[in-house]
């Protein structure tokens, strides 16, 4: 068993509240430094990628470059997905970490929190994150986000704004009618500088309606540790709701290998979601 990337949530506190998030309801949890290395080091059999996130927010911590050492040090590579509002707590020697590949900045974070920072103070570090990274040629990808293109536009004011200065930033043109009309998955700004473009999705819960059975990425493509310690099988399950086992108690080969696991990647294969959690889960539809 093989996945393009594990995501291993560092801590689950992201600083910010998110109105397209859903509302956090474990304890507030950093994964320490010696538990991390055991995880990487079973980690490294299944994947070359580790994702540093699974709703919290890896630029909040103080001694994130620790971890991205341990990343380097078992020769995999880490992607990074912030808000963008704690970019100015770390520095360049740390964002430029060799084993980082790529940073992910979900830039719609901005007008969905209540903050007393203006636009240009919150998009001033992002972009000079991108000039930095340009003038020491660093190779590492950098994927601006704006995942608010709904049917009904309702972001189009802000969307004015931000286009209207990354267009700025970058000497590009880009029009806000076109990308709404023939929705693009991405536009390259500079060389591996990208603006990423998607849809709001709704988060699985066990209080949403049933969407029926489906096929999904989940322990196929990715699987996902949270900050506690348990294994869950897809990035979405940020409160754990089905557990395939902790880590603190078992080796990831046992989990991977163990019943619920087995038999929710036997349903996968056929069309079958078996969990209560991805019956009522609508992004798999995208699979479908």
């Amino acid at each position: 068993m093989k996945f393009y990337r594990i995501y291993i949530e560092l801590t689950n506190v992201c600083g910010l509240s998110c109105s397209f998030c859903p509302t956090k309801n474990l304890p507030s949890k950093q994964m320490d430094l010696e538990f991390f290395e055991s995880v990487i080091s079973q980690a490294k059999a299944y994947t070359k990628e580790i994702a540093c996130h699974v709703v919290g927010d890896p630029m909040t911590l103080s001694n994130l470059s620790d971890y991205l050492d341990i990343i380097h040090r078992h020769g995999l590579r880490a992607m990074l997905t912030t808000s963008g509002y704690f970019l100015k707590k770390q520095s360049y020697m740390t964002l430029f970490h060799p084993s980082v590949k790529q940073i992910n900045i979900s830039l719609n974070a901005f007008n969905k929190n209540d903050t007393r920072l203006t636009f240009e103070q919150y998009i001033t570090p992002v972009l000079a994150l991108c000039e930095e990274k340009q003038k020491q040629g660093k190779e590492l990808f950098i994927n601006l986000r704006v995942w608010n293109l709904d049917e009904m536009m309702s972001e189009r004011s802000f969307n004015e704004t931000l286009f209207e200065r990354l267009s700025k930033a970058f000497k590009v043109s880009l029009s806000l009618d076109d990308i709404y009309l023939e929705r693009p998955k991405s536009i390259r700004l500079a060389s591996k500088v990208l603006l990423h473009f998607d849809e709001y999705f709704e988060w699985p819960s066990l209080k949403n309606q049933v969407y029926g059975d489906g096929t999904c990425q989940g322990l196929q493509s990715h699987i996902a540790v949270l900050a506690s310690g348990k294994v869950v099988p897809c990035c979405l399950d940020c409160d754990g709701v089905i557990v395939l086992g902790d880590l603190h108690e078992n080796t990831l080969e046992s989990i991977l290998k163990g019943r619920r696991a087995q038999e929710m990647l036997t349903g996968f294969k056929s069309g079958k979601a078996v969990e209560e959690l991805c019956q009522k889960c609508s992004y798999k539809e995208r699979f479908n």
